[in-house]
């Protein structure tokens, strides 16, 4: 699969990655128990999470929806070996307020996402920006109604370069095109917030969205080393039984999209999902660490102290 466009396919890469799981796919690095420790002991300050955005990006099948996942390199320090979407932490100067833009305004999306407008806008633009970059796809047309085609060649792959490079800005990078964010290529989908333990921390957003006619995914990212195209049910199939690892943001994600039969129709259901953040909660149980995500009763672990439970 080296440029993702391997319809639906499913690949092992679990087992002897970092991180491997008690039980199924789930991602958990051995340090947790230790940290989660010193989180509860005082010895530990949380650090501030980074806003983030990524995108489950969905194409029609004859069996159904497929989504894009890359495979994080195992050399990654963080989720090294895990499937995950395009995206990203938002750059600063997503806020720009300059920025070519299309759809719902700025403050209809802080109603949605629960900020301000600037925040909002820089969170939309984080999502868009990251699937280009990572995967290719750019959400942007010259006018509010329409879509660029094909973002493949050398001038497109320059920009690309100097987006990931932080050369150019994403509103420079639109306006240099004469082109317009399409937001409402967009849904919001969940909210998930790395735990409080984790060295490194994001408060990221996800988002839906359907891959433009004329458009082609392929792997652009540097800290991904496989990508696919895979049915949801498909790929949750592959974490239960140990074969693909995931974090538990990915793996909710990948089952509240089973139920629907296009991509058209799980646009059509973004609006009314819950965007209530979700964190995971730890806790020390006679020797036993105890770490749970409010609402997602499956990816609870119990965990001994110098060893599983």
């Amino acid at each position: 699969m080296p440029n993702g466009e391997q319809g639906q396919q499913q690949t092992g890469g679990a087992a002897g990655a970092r991180g491997a799981a008690p039980a199924g796919g789930q991602w958990y690095p051995p340090e947790w128990p230790a940290r989660i420790r010193a989180l509860a002991d005082g010895s530990l300050t949380p650090v501030e999470p980074r806003r983030a955005a990524t995108v489950m990006l969905l194409r029609d099948t004859p069996a159904g929806p497929a989504v894009h996942m890359l495979r994080r390199k195992a050399s990654m320090a963080f989720a090294g070996g895990a499937y995950a979407y395009p995206g990203g932490g938002v750059d600063p100067r997503d806020e720009d307020h300059l920025v070519g833009w299309a759809g719902p305004s700025q403050a209809d999306w802080a109603a949605r996402l629960g900020t301000d407008p600037r925040t909002a806008q820089a969170i939309v633009c984080g999502a868009v920006r990251e699937t280009f970059e990572e995967a290719g796809v750019l959400l942007a047309g010259e006018t509010p109604d329409t879509v660029v085609g094909d973002t493949t060649g050398d001038d497109w792959e320059a920009d690309r370069a100097a987006l990931v490079a932080r050369e150019l800005s994403f509103a420079e990078f639109l306006d240099r095109r004469g082109l317009r964010l399409r937001s409402d290529l967009l849904g919001a989908w969940a909210r998930w917030i790395t735990p409080e333990f984790e060295p490194r921390r994001y408060d990221t957003w996800f988002f839906v969205a359907a891959l433009p006619e004329g458009q082609r995914t392929r792997n652009a990212s540097t800290e991904a080393d496989r990508t696919v195209w895979i049915r949801p049910a498909d790929a949750a199939d592959g974490y239960d039984k140990g074969e693909l690892l995931m974090m538990p943001p990915t793996i909710s994600t990948l089952r509240s999209l089973e139920p629907y039969g296009s991509a058209v129709d799980a646009l059509s259901a973004a609006a009314a999902q819950d965007l209530t953040p979700v964190l995971a909660r730890a806790a020390l149980e006679d020797g036993v660490v105890v770490l749970s995500w409010p609402g997602h009763d499956e990816f609870t672990k119990r965990v001994r102290l110098g060893g599983p439970a």
